[in-house]
């Protein structure tokens, strides 16, 4: 900061060199100190540097965008900023069977007609590509929402942010719609340890069926999705009837929508529907996965929705007060998706952002040539919402909670804040899920069969 003298009529006393205008942070607070909430931002910046291949839509360099941005506007001094380490093998064994993980950590595109003859097993092929670096790729993603999770249990966050995360349709024994592991099913595993009831909330275009089938047949976790439905558009599950069996029967909810839905329509639903289902439910901890393709523009996408209205949702969650893990998942107009989940980072950390992105970050022009945070992504898809076709999903969707008895109780010991492993009883009561789950598979597989991959839709 430079000191002139003053002299009536001159410029302001105080002035900033350019040296202090770039250390600045373009950032206001809303308040003193965001309610005391702890917010943590979990990443490894060798994330961003696999590739998919040429033209796959999926572009894993939006996590550099974002991460520059993030950091253009001064928000990690606003929190806590952890490099995590790749998930370990027997992390990633508590989901995924052995031999699918076994096939991710030998395959190569050198040596990919090798295994031939189980590409179908694992579900490989266009929307799934073999790439160099595959395995270290979900191995580091998972870890970040692993490390996320454990911070949520020792209570060194309240809210904490994994961007590199949200692959919602990975399975346990296969690939699919561009996701390998399945970090959202590993981190709610890890949360069980600690919470009864997990609530995870699904902002994606589309169906966040990984995660559902996980959790088909239990209490502990609720599911509740909002996406683009019509019987065809991948992964084609996501219909009202399917509810969850077992003991899981009337929680996994879910939302279908029609094309082009507008902001106060999808804030609108989101807020009526998710209120009544955390106070009827009552979790102990949230996942909320912002896929950002349920933006307008999006490549692969057909809702109408602004960044506004997207991190709408992401505070309306935020304002229950519950610890939070919060992920990415898809989104496939780069400068869109980092725009999105910067301004959501701001969101969580209670900051009003300069709607200008900073003039200093590296790839600026990527953004142009508005250089906006908030540009028009609206009103380029009809809407095909119509308020009686809403006002119908929201009735069927909570109808389901009239069949919930209370939050289920689940009877809980005292945990060291972060384990690696199961708590014994918990182990046990998850082989029990499996053998339930297997009696659904069939099902399960056949829609898989029948479904149109996601870079055919």
């Amino acid at each position: 900061m430079v000191i002139t003298t003053w002299q009536p009529d001159a410029s302001p006393t105080f002035f900033l060199d350019a040296k202090s205008t770039r250390n600045t942070p373009a950032y206001l607070p809303l308040s003193g100190n965001n309610g005391g909430l702890k917010v943590s931002y979990h990443n490894n910046e060798e994330v961003s540097q696999y590739h998919f291949g040429t033209r796959h839509p999926m572009k894993p360099f939006r996590l550099m965008l974002t991460d520059h941005l993030v950091l253009g506007y001064g928000l990690h001094e606003k929190m806590d900023f952890y490099k995590t380490r790749p998930a370990t093998e027997q992390e990633i064994l508590q989901f995924h069977s052995e031999d699918y993980i076994d096939f991710l950590q030998r395959v190569t595109p050198e040596n990919k007609n090798e295994f031939e003859n189980v590409w179908s097993k694992f579900n490989i092929g266009d929307d799934c590509p073999i790439f160099d670096g595959i395995y270290d790729y979900c191995s580091i993603y998972a870890g970040g929402s692993l490390d996320a999770s454990r911070k949520l249990i020792a209570g060194q966050s309240d809210i904490a942010i994994n961007w590199s995360g949200g692959l919602h349709h990975a399975k346990k024994f296969e690939a699919s719609g561009f996701c390998y592991v399945n970090d959202i099913v590993l981190g709610i595993l890890n949360l069980l340890r600690y919470h009864p009831r997990v609530l995870y909330i699904d902002i994606d275009l589309h169906h966040g069926d990984g995660v559902q089938e996980a959790f088909y047949s239990t209490d502990r976790v609720m599911t509740l999705s909002f996406h683009k439905y019509n019987g065809e558009f991948f992964p084609g599950t996501g219909n009202f009837e399917e509810i969850g069996t077992g003991l899981g029967t009337h929680h996994s909810l879910n939302v279908p929508l029609r094309d082009g839905i507008d902001d106060f329509s999808y804030i609108q639903l989101f807020q009526s529907i998710v209120e009544p289902v955390i106070n009827t439910y009552r979790p102990t901890a949230i996942v909320l996965q912002c896929g950002a393709d349920s933006l307008g523009c999006d490549r692969l996408g057909c809702f109408n929705l602004n960044i506004r209205a997207h991190g709408e949702c992401v505070r309306f969650v935020k304002s229950f007060g519950l610890p939070m893990m919060v992920l990415g998942g898809g989104g496939y107009t780069p400068r869109n998706v980092s725009r999105a989940w910067a301004y959501e980072t701001s969101v969580l950390l209670n900051v009003e952002l300069d709607p200008q992105l900073p003039p200093e970050i590296p790839f600026l022009n990527y953004f142009g040539p508005d250089f906006s945070l908030h540009p028009n992504l609206a009103g380029k898809v009809d809407n095909r919402n119509t308020r009686k076709y809403l006002e119908n999903v929201r009735a069927r969707v909570l109808e389901q909670l009239r069949y919930l008895n209370g939050a289920p109780s689940v009877q809980m010991q005292v945990a060291p804040p972060d384990i690696q492993g199961f708590l014994d009883e918990e182990e046990q009561r998850l082989l029990e899920e499996r053998e339930s789950r297997n009696e659904v598979r069939n099902e399960w597989e056949t829609k898989d069969r029948a479904r149109t991959g996601e870079l055919h839709v």
